[in-house]
């Protein structure tokens, strides 16, 4: 039966499942990727590919055609939404692009989705099923048997699990319980850009920071749509009830910042809300021929822009792997998390700091103002370790227990 096993299961078809599947098939190897969902689609709308991530597009031989559905902007700017003031900005331009290679885009979600679903559409060593939703893994030592919703059952040489922040394949390999929950939440939508707000930056990146909040405006679709997103802390966040983050903790928070912001807000679509979760980092998530991807092995709160740019880095990492170990996966997937662990866990910490410096009030919001102020819209010295990450090859070593 070994031979009629799927040689490369991916479990989850998301931003992170199908670059998998695209590197996995560039190094040579054929992947089969089960999808929950009706279809292969994106929830959400806007997205930040900082250069680390359009590097790794590239890598994928996708970059071409996303960045002719990418917006790029000229900046990312930095605004006290208390005051309206300006506090710093990063210069997008030739400078920054002669730095790093690669630019910094904004687009949507779907997008890039899209452009990757036609990309494996268009390789014969993809398979893409629909309707697959992973309730159950065994680790079979030389392989896994996947059990999906539908009474359908696989066995896979090597299993990746990019099934998000609530990963069922996560419990075989790491089981430490649910995703922890910030106190955050998130509302956000695209409208058409002929409905943006008054005074509205239509050529930046724009973050409005204030105590337990902040607010992202910046254009997506080629200019057609302005992206929106509202954050803010709740103060009436239990554990065991859903009764939190609502409409009227929204209008409370935002009702106290500047004209321009309020006047914005009143734009977010007020439907539905986003829980702001996350895991602590961990030292291993690899379980023989058993492996996680993205948000499944590193889940990270939103406030870097880097979720989906880590998932990325990892989709390119696993192919270098595989095609160096093409007949061993548990070596494939021991060097690979031996290289990302570190740089995951570092991200994921990184975040959560950023989340602090963005929500602070009193004398920190003063200092913190009072010292981004002074650096230069071209330096790029805080970005480096982030936005320059050059991928290597990782030696193989055995995993860690557990």
């Amino acid at each position: 039966m070994a031979s009629e096993r799927i040689p490369l299961l991916i479990a989850g078809g998301g931003i992170g499942g199908l670059a998998a599947a695209l590197a996995a098939s560039r190094a040579g190897l054929s992947a089969h990727v089960l999808e929950k969902s009706a279809e292969f689609a994106e929830i959400g709308a806007g997205l930040q590919l900082a250069p680390n991530a359009t590097r790794m597009l590239d890598r994928l031989g996708i970059l071409e055609v996303i960045l002719t559905q990418a917006v790029f902007p000229r900046r990312l700017v930095m605004m006290d939404a208390v005051t309206g003031k300006h506090i710093t900005s990063l210069d997008l331009g030739s400078k920054f692009l002669e730095h790093f290679g690669y630019p910094y885009i904004l687009m949507h979600r779907g997008d890039l989705l899209a452009a990757e679903l036609a990309a494996c559409q268009a390789s014969p060593r993809i398979t893409l099923e629909n309707h697959k939703e992973v309730i159950a893994v065994e680790d079979l030592g030389d392989g896994a048997r996947v059990a999906c919703a539908d009474g359908s059952v696989y066995e896979c040489e090597a299993l990746v699990g990019a099934d998000g922040l609530w990963s069922t394949v996560r419990k075989a390999v790491h089981h430490d319980g649910d995703p922890v929950c910030a106190q955050f939440v998130a509302y956000r939508g695209t409208i058409p850009i002929s409905q943006a707000p008054p005074e509205s930056d239509l050529d930046n990146m724009t973050i409005w920071v204030g105590p337990d909040m902040h607010f992202v405006q910046y254009v997506v679709k080629s200019g057609a749509l302005f992206n929106q997103v509202a954050v803010f802390r709740s103060y009436r966040y239990r554990e065991d009830s859903e009764d939190w983050g609502t409409v009227e903790e929204l209008e409370e928070h935002y009702g106290k910042l500047c004209p321009r912001v309020r006047t914005a807000v009143a734009k977010i679509k007020r439907d539905r809300r986003w829980a702001m979760c996350d895991r602590l980092p961990i030292a291993n998530w690899t379980r023989n021929r058993i492996t996680l991807l993205g948000d499944a092995a590193h889940p990270m709160l939103q406030y870097i822009a880097q979720g989906a740019c880590q998932a990325l880095e990892d989709a390119v990492c696993l192919g270098d792997n595989l095609r160096q170990y093409p007949r061993d996966a548990t070596c494939a997937f021991a060097a690979y998390q031996e290289q990302r662990i570190p740089r995951t866990a570092r991200v994921q910490a990184m975040a959560r700091f950023f989340g602090e410096v963005k929500h602070v009030d009193g004398v920190g919001r003063a200092l913190r103002n009072a010292l981004l102020e002074k650096r230069a819209a071209d330096d790029f010295e805080y970005f480096e370790w982030l936005y320059g990450y050059q991928d290597v090859i990782a030696s193989c070593r055995p995993p860690a227990a557990g």
